[in-house]
């Protein structure tokens, strides 16, 4: 199978400077991010609303640390010409079995949202909460080839926007079937609404947790058994949740949280 090779350095510092502004902005507060290994870790962890409010901001602090890590793409991704282009220049690859697998073949860090469209298509009411349905694919991988998984939280974005549409309102039933037909995809993203009467995000602050590795090697060789591969999914979708409540909890706080003394305050970036 095809894989992109990771992003050149050049990439990645072409990025970073493209996003330096918001990360001003945003200033985000990380936690425990010495817990994410340089070589073989698979992250995993929750996704906020619209998907792309937090994930680059959240890539970046890892690149600074030297953590080139290949985040797993929804299919529906690579579908859309020069957004897909983007998005591979950035490291993200189509998170399918075969790629994956090869990916941990390679020892790179991979980023997987086991909660993919849906987690992102978020109804009202669905702040910070996993909706993984019966995906464990992840752990099985993890256990097939050794792989430490490393759980990690986010929070922040799903306060940015308000959901005025979600993906059950009659409204968006065009907007599904665009999805389906031409994306392959099964959600629609909700209509939301942020600065004031826009769509712009409100620049909430964002935190970001890096919970400990959780070894697989005693495993491997059980990818096929069901109960170990649910008893490693459970285990760290707990963990995850856990990191959500630890940010939610730092971030009430957090004496910075508000935009003007995150700009003039001494934490400014």
């Amino acid at each position: 199978v095809a894989v992109p090779e990771p992003p050149s350095a050049e990439d990645v510092g072409r990025a970073l400077r493209l996003l330096e502004p918001l990360r001003k902005l945003i200033n985000p507060k990380v936690y425990g991010i010495d817990n994410v290994p340089q070589r073989r870790a698979l992250l995993v962890g929750n996704h906020t609303v619209m998907g792309m409010l937090d994930s680059p901001l959240m890539c970046a602090e890892l690149w600074e640390h030297g953590i080139i890590v290949r985040s797993l793409g929804d299919h529906a991704h690579f579908k859309v010409p020069v957004w897909r282009d983007v998005l591979t220049a950035c490291g993200v690859v189509d998170g399918t079995r075969a790629i994956t697998a090869a990916l941990m073949r390679r020892g790179e860090v991979i980023l997987v949202y086991p909660g993919g469209g849906r987690e992102v298509a978020k109804r009202k009411g669905e702040q910070y909460k996993l909706i993984w349905k019966e995906r464990m694919g992840f752990a099985r991988l993890a256990i097939e080839h050794g792989y430490p998984i490393v759980p990690f939280a986010a929070v922040g974005a799903e306060e940015a926007v308000d959901i005025v549409l979600d993906g059950d309102n009659p409204l968006l039933a065009p907007t599904r079937l665009f999805a389906e037909k031409i994306l392959g995809s099964k959600e629609a993203m909700p209509i939301t609404r942020g600065i004031g009467l826009t769509p712009f995000p409100r620049p909430e602050r964002q935190y970001y947790w890096f919970g400990k590795p959780v070894p697989t090697k005693s495993m491997q060789g059980k990818q096929d058994d069901d109960a170990v591969v649910r008893a490693l999914g459970d285990k760290a979708k707990k963990a995850v949740e856990q990191g959500m409540e630890f940010l939610l909890a730092e971030r009430e706080n957090d004496p910075n949280r508000s935009v003007l003394k995150r700009l003039l305050g001494p934490e400014r970036r």
